[in-house]
């Protein structure tokens, strides 16, 4: 990943899983659709071509009210280290998930959301940092969930 800019987000968490249960949380839907998002959110994931130029085609459904629609596009997938996409609904921008391996049971992930402006980057900031933080909970959970079933 390059230097920071101010044209983009950027969040990152330590977890206690291993680099392959955490790319298998965001690569498989049956685990992504269950912490993909801010809380209280729940998805429908129409499409999921994990693959450079495969789509992904979602429906975020707030917890009061409300359906959000969301498409992208993948342009990078390098499994258990990298995977890129570009949103093709508002608000757009491309994304990065970068998956580290810290030691065998450990785990870093980062977000990284690179705006085209650095205004469009500015306008989503106050709002993408702490749900990014929500939706490394989420992930969390899910995760001993996933740890949990391989006992």
């Amino acid at each position: 990943m390059s230097t920071h800019t101010d044209k983009e987000i950027y969040s990152s968490r330590a977890l206690n899983a291993p680099v392959e249960m955490v790319y298998e949380a965001f690569a498989n839907p049956l685990h992504l659709k269950t912490w993909w998002g801010p809380e209280g959110f729940t998805n429908t994931i129409h499409e999921f071509d994990l693959q450079p130029g495969g789509k992904w085609l979602l429906t975020m459904h707030g917890p009061e009210k409300g359906n959000y629609e969301n498409a992208s596009v993948f342009k990078t997938v390098v499994p258990h280290k990298l995977v890129a996409w570009t949103r093709l609904s508002q608000p757009l921008f491309d994304m990065e998930v970068a998956f580290e391996e810290i030691n065998p049971s450990k785990t870093n992930i980062t977000f990284r959301m690179i705006f085209n402006t650095v205004g469009e980057c500015h306008k989503m900031k106050a709002f993408v940092v702490p749900k990014n933080e929500e939706n490394f909970d989420r992930l969390e959970r899910e995760l001993r969930v996933m740890l949990e079933g391989k006992k």
